[in-house]
């Protein structure tokens, strides 16, 4: 399945961005000035092959999954939170569910590793590859067959959202210890010092945050991930709701859908995926800058950048939920505002916009 679908990811129509840009470059506005907004309905109508794409189904999808380096004391909250937590979204009383609202997006919830049983009755996917990974600070976190599996459960979650008209997929996460995880896998490919990109993930304090940073660099040193091979990274050093983010991106951008990144677990799965294949690169977008470290070193490996400076640091797909926001004001800018020719507006008389802009452009 993973071959297959990795054959599936198209480069964007740069026919459809070229129209796109003709129009942009001709809205009563200076040349760029609305600089990222552009970007974005650019890519979008590169990757939907639509010049002008609008009202696009969003879904958000919430991989949770448990992490056995829990048992090293790196974390504020018990590792019950998971499954507590998972409830709480069912319930509809977490900010994800708040913000998914805000932006009409639909909750898709995947039980991948919660280390707990979660009633049947419950509206997610049962989808769990074990209770949790093992504890990457004595040995690998699951085996390569458990890491693909979990990869294709992504996959199949992502192509199910497309198949019901999904053209926008946000990334969300929930797992205790996950911010060790993605952080690990960060530094692997970053050759920073994992102090340097080490953070507080849910409020630790400063002596657990020195023991987080011994047990990543434990982690990284008794596992010895090879970098060229991701399955062997994520396998060794990832987490259950990872190995699905990773599917989810490579499924989400052979269905020709934009994916939306949240903080620094998804950014960590966006690094795997971009590994797995590198055309999936053209798919993602950033929302914004978490306070976590590693996320930002993460988005410049990933050449990705991001939007909103908020001080986050929850996960969940609350990131993503307001990165789909902006997509939505960029189309809004792309469909809404008028052309010079249309309003009757004289384009610009010097200037790079005098080479582009013409009263002629009325569609």
């Amino acid at each position: 399945m993973l071959d297959d679908i990795i054959m599936k990811i198209r480069p964007l129509d740069e026919q459809a961005m070229e129209k796109c840009q003709l129009r942009l470059d001709n809205l009563t506005k200076p040349l760029n000035s609305l600089y990222s907004f552009e970007y974005l309905a650019r890519k979008m109508a590169g990757i939907t092959g639509n010049s002008r794409p609008r009202n696009l189904k969003k879904s958000i999808v919430l991989m949770a999954g448990d992490h056995g380096v829990v048992a090293e004391g790196i974390s504020a909250y018990p590792q019950e939170v998971t499954a507590q937590m998972v409830m709480n979204f069912c319930q509809g009383g977490a900010a994800i569910n708040v913000f998914a609202q805000h932006v009409d997006a639909e909750l898709v919830l995947v039980d991948i590793g919660v280390a707990a049983d979660l009633p049947d009755t419950l509206q997610i996917y049962h989808k769990k590859i074990a209770y949790g990974t093992n504890n990457i600070a004595k040995g690998p976190a699951m085996t390569r067959a458990q890491a693909l599996k979990a990869i294709e459960t992504g996959i199949e979650i992502a192509r199910t959202e497309v198949d019901k008209g999904a053209r926008i997929i946000g990334l969300g996460e929930m797992g205790i210890a996950n911010t060790t995880a993605s952080t690990a896998i960060i530094a692997c490919y970053s050759g920073e010092n994992v102090e340097k990109l080490a953070g507080f993930g849910t409020g630790i304090s400063e002596d657990v945050w020195k023991t987080k940073v011994q047990v990543i660099e434990t982690a990284i040193g008794i596992n010895s991930p090879d970098t060229t091979d991701p399955l062997d990274v994520l396998s060794k050093i990832g987490g259950f709701e990872i190995a699905g983010l990773v599917g989810v991106i490579l499924g989400a951008a052979a269905g020709g859908a934009v994916v939306v990144l949240d903080g620094v677990i998804t950014a960590a799965a966006a690094l795997l995926a971009v590994k797995f294949a590198p055309q999936v690169h053209d798919y993602l977008v950033g929302s914004h800058y978490s306070v976590e470290p590693a996320h930002k070193v993460a988005l410049d490996l990933l050449e990705i950048p991001a939007y909103l400076h908020l001080d986050m640091r929850l996960g969940e797909g609350t990131g993503a939920a307001l990165g789909m926001s902006l997509l939505k004001a960029s189309l809004h800018v792309l469909h809404d505002m008028k052309t010079f020719g249309e309003a009757e507006v004289a384009v610009a008389q010097d200037g790079p916009g005098a080479l582009k802009q013409s009263k002629d452009i009325k569609d």
